[in-house]
């Protein structure tokens, strides 16, 4: 029992060294070099995992955030690639917001997450091409590799010389998908796009769901709306979006 106290003590102390007290025979020195292996180890990680959130973080709040974070959260999973999902669980339900955040980091790194999480997901698409087929008459699946995606914040253009006090009035809404090569893909969608989107991710028939969404914006559903919907379907099809 002395052993496994003694090793939660170490493990809390190089967690959070400003408030959990050095071990009885460890030399501050020694104890050093753990608390900076294990920092920068994390810190690391993170870093390369939110790249533009890392560079939009003056050093001295990019390392207070990393050390509240591993203070604080405790980890579900023992796997490195999952330190972002939990860096995002931490900044959903533990993150405190300090003097300087930009008020952007949660969805901005939820954003930079998804192609991590797109390019290691354990699905696989048939390697037959797209066929040409008519999407309106013959049912059409909607790839699991394919993430319908809405933020406040505008967040496929954040950057060094773009961040905005506040969001813009409308959400910006974009799909995210790896495609057949393995390669993960952007794009960014209108309102009518994402709400169809969405339907035929979450298994809605096509049609009616064309004529409520028609029916929400005040369109008509005549022969131009359906060679519209049937264009975009068809862009859908020869990108693996709709299989």
């Amino acid at each position: 029992m002395i052993a496994i106290e003694s090793q939660r003590q170490f493990a809390a102390r190089i967690r959070d060294p400003e408030a959990v007290e050095r071990l009885p025979g460890i030399s501050p020195e020694r104890m050093a070099i753990y608390e900076g292996l294990f920092f920068r180890n994390i810190e690391g990680f993170l870093a390369s995992g939110f790249p533009v959130l890392r560079k939009l973080i003056p050093d001295a709040g990019w390392h207070s955030l990393v050390r509240s974070f591993i203070a604080s959260h405790r980890c579900r999973s023992p796997y490195f690639l999952e330190i972002s999902q939990e860096f995002i669980d931490w900044l959903q339900d533990g993150y405190a917001a300090e003097v300087g955040d930009p008020a952007f980091i949660l969805e901005l790194a939820h954003y930079e997450r998804v192609e991590l999480a797109l390019d290691i997901a354990d699905i696989t698409l048939p390697m037959t091409g797209p066929a040409r087929v008519d999407l309106l008459a013959q049912p059409a699946q909607w790839s699991a590799l394919a993430w319908p995606l809405a933020y406040q914040w505008p967040v496929h253009q954040l950057g060094v010389d773009y961040q905005p006090a506040e969001p813009p009035s409308q959400p910006t809404c974009l799909l995210v998908w790896r495609d057949r090569t393995h390669k993960v893909r952007f794009m960014q969608l209108t309102g009518f796009a994402y709400q169809l989107a969405t339907g035929l991710q979450e298994g809605e028939a096509l049609l009616p769901l064309l004529h409520e969404l028609a029916r929400r914006s005040g369109q008509v559903v005549d022969q131009a709306f359906m060679d519209q919907a049937n264009a975009l379907l068809s862009q859908w099809h020869a990108q693996d979006i709709l299989l």
